[in-house]
């Protein structure tokens, strides 16, 4: 597979060179291998996947209280994988023991900034002295190994620490959005056996006090195996509820403990954390990950795809609930580096307030979803043009498909033209990636370029065999040490949601499709389609056809039933400030999907709205949206960010 220059539709965009090529931690674990270039890096990776994972970990310098004895154990089945047989290890001992033996204490580990401008920062020492006086207030509590802590606290150092806490004693964490609702995080304390619950007196969002405690003591009357509640006083809210007994003051919890504990043994296959899927069908999905899984995927992805070392700064616009959240955490603190996590909104309370943020803490490595993008795009360039982002080095991307109008302008005006951006996509339920480029690959608009080291990715068509040129089903071929040990509770569904299709092939639920020269792009989930007279389709291509206009800030395509065509496209679109609606604008943004796809493709109807309903980190809920226009039982909201979007669609004009 060549990499060749292509028409105007899929030309290179980007180049590599200089360190990219020469220093990036990917280059050294090539040469180490005698691996020439990136076709053969992918083959070889993908081909020996139990050599892969051995020198992945091993040049990675991840560390073992015990070594492993077998790499993989697949005798029960690719679903039912076990890694790294025989192994003890912890995460926080990667993250934070490690560091502090090795003289880095000093060095700071993260930086944080709260939604009302407060900004601090902590060195490696000060964070683990704080991780330890937790851990110890933990275990003289009761916690013990084994035990399920739940997050649910607004974005602050407190939650950096509950979350590291945890692992440290071995305990797994069930991170939530503190603006999840009560039924919520019901539905995850119960079904992951919570016995602590971490929260906060009150969050801040947009400048406004959210009450957080209230809502955590509504879903507390529906979990009751939650012992102990630590609540944090982030606000000083007045009339917080309290529970004698069960809540305590995270400072009065901690007070008079040693800034030193030790790190619990876990045996590799440990869990380490249950991440809840957005649920956007269905009740929500709990996945399982392990100390050692998780790890090695995280690390392998945050040195190898967004290339990071010692002295970067990187900084993921996310939650704590969204995957991203502990990608960023574990992945930056093992190789030593400076994370940024911030509480606020990007456009509060100024609309530069993300480019700020990169700005002040000079963020050499910088991650957001396509959506948030194109939120940015509708205020003036000049609101980031005005901002010092030269320290900048690489960008990251994913959550959603990009239309290339969204990613040229990320790449141009944030990136300067000069940092590539590593498109990455996979899901809570791999806690990693399944695609991603590389700093060593030449880029097209759009692209994810190709699969991720050590993940056998194919692109299937309806019969089960490999399709290249057309959009097929994204599959995964070989079991990844990060993939979730089943659902939690809830095996059935899990062999049913990735295994049912095709024996011993995971089956993501995304269309892709590889070009002619070897790059790979995403179209959308497959539960999304759209099937006009015959013709399938993802709503990516849609919406990317609207979002070349330049009145559309965002927007979303769904397929209704049609008598005659079996289905129709509605699409849902949300304007910029400058544009107002207009029958004259309906008719242009109709045009351009012609323009770009063809008349069988062209929208039944164009319809406005202020708001498109999403999860917390950035999925446009087109089921939801489907529902709701068709005046179908829109299902479980548990993981909508802004239900009142939801309304909007039956209101849309």
């Amino acid at each position: 597979m060549k990499e060749t220059d292509m028409d105007a539709t899929g030309k290179i965009v980007w180049e590599p060179s200089g360190d990219y090529l020469d220093k990036s931690n990917i280059r050294r674990f090539m040469n180490k291998h005698g691996i020439e270039d990136y076709n053969e890096l992918i083959k070889r990776s993908t081909e020996d996947v139990v050599w892969f994972w051995d020198a992945a970990l091993k040049d990675l310098g991840i560390e073992w209280y015990e070594p492993y004895t077998q790499v993989m154990d697949d005798s029960g089945g690719f679903p039912w994988t076990k890694w790294f047989i025989g192994g003890k290890i912890n995460i926080v001992h990667n993250c934070f023991d490690k560091n502090i033996e090795a003289g880095r204490g000093d060095r700071i580990a993260m930086r944080w900034e709260g939604d009302d401008g407060e900004v601090k920062s902590f060195t490696y020492a000060q964070l683990n002295a704080e991780i330890c006086k937790l851990a110890n207030a933990m275990r003289k509590a009761g916690v013990k190994k084994g035990d399920t802590v739940g997050l649910y606290m607004p974005m602050t150092p407190e939650i950096v620490v509950a979350f590291f806490a945890t692992l440290k004693i071995g305990a797994a964490t069930i991170p939530v959005f503190s603006g999840f609702g009560a039924m919520a995080l019901a539905t995850r304390l119960e079904d992951g056996d919570a016995k602590v619950l971490f929260t906060a007196d009150g969050g801040l969002r947009r400048g406004k006090q959210v009450q957080i405690k209230k809502e955590a003591d509504k879903a507390l009357e529906n979990a009751p195996g939650v012992e102990i509640v630590v609540v944090l006083k982030r606000t000083g809210a007045a009339d917080v509820p309290w529970t004698e007994g069960r809540d305590v003051w995270y400072h009065d919890f901690i007070a008079d403990q040693p800034e030193e504990a030790e790190t619990e043994v876990m045996d590799a296959e440990d869990v380490s954390m249950i991440i809840f899927t957005s649920g956007t069908t269905g009740r929500p999905k709990g996945t399982v990950h392990t100390h050692a899984g998780a790890l090695a995927q995280i690390v392998k992805e945050v040195a190898y795809y967004t290339d990071m070392k010692s002295d970067d700064t990187f900084f993921w616009m996310t939650d704590i609930g969204w995957m991203m959240g502990p990608w960023l955490m574990i992945g930056s603190t093992h190789l030593g580096g400076e994370f940024v996590v911030f509480e606020g909104t990007p456009n509060h309370p100024n609309t530069d307030r993300l480019w700020e943020v990169i700005e002040r803490h000079e963020a050499t490595i910088f991650g957001i979803s396509p959506t948030a993008i194109r939120m940015m795009m509708t205020y003036e360039d000049e609101m980031v043009e005005k901002h010092d982002l030269s320290k900048l080095r690489i960008l990251a991307s994913s959550g959603e498909p990009w239309d290339p109008n969204s990613y040229m302008w990320f790449l141009d005006k944030v990136g300067g033209g000069r940092c590539p951006i590593i498109n990455i996509s996979g899901g809570t339920e791999i806690v990693g990636c399944l695609l991603s480029p590389l700093p060593i690959n030449r880029l097209k608009p759009c692209t994810l370029r190709g699969p991720g080291l050590g993940m056998d990715i194919d692109v299937f068509g309806d019969d089960g065999k490999p399709v290249r040129g057309g959009i097929g089903h994204l599959v995964c071929k070989k079991p990844a040490p990060s993939m979730t040990k089943g659902f939690l509770k809830d095996p059935d569904r899990y062999i049913e949601t990735y295994f049912s299709r095709w024996e011993n092939v995971w089956y993501h639920g995304d269309w892709a499709h590889v070009d002619d020269d070897g790059f790979w792009f995403l179209h959308g989930r497959s539960d999304d389609t759209i099937k006009v007279a015959g013709k399938r389709t993802g709503p990516a291509e849609i919406e990317s056809a609207l979002n070349k206009h330049e009145a559309v800030a965002e927007c979303a395509a769904i397929g209704v039933p049609h008598d005659i065509k079996g289905e129709s496209v509605v699409c849902f679109a949300v304007l910029g400030p400058d544009h107002e609606m207009s029958e004259e604008l309906r008719e242009e943004l109709s045009g351009k999907v012609v323009e770009q796809l063809g008349k069988t493709l062209k929208p039944e109807k164009v319809l406005f709205v202020d708001a498109l309903p999403k999860t917390r980190s950035a999925k446009i809920l087109r089921g939801t949206i489907k529902r709701k226009y068709l005046g179908e039982d829109v299902g479980d909201l548990s993981s909508v960010e802004n239900p009142e979007a939801i309304e909007e669609i039956s209101k849309a004009k």
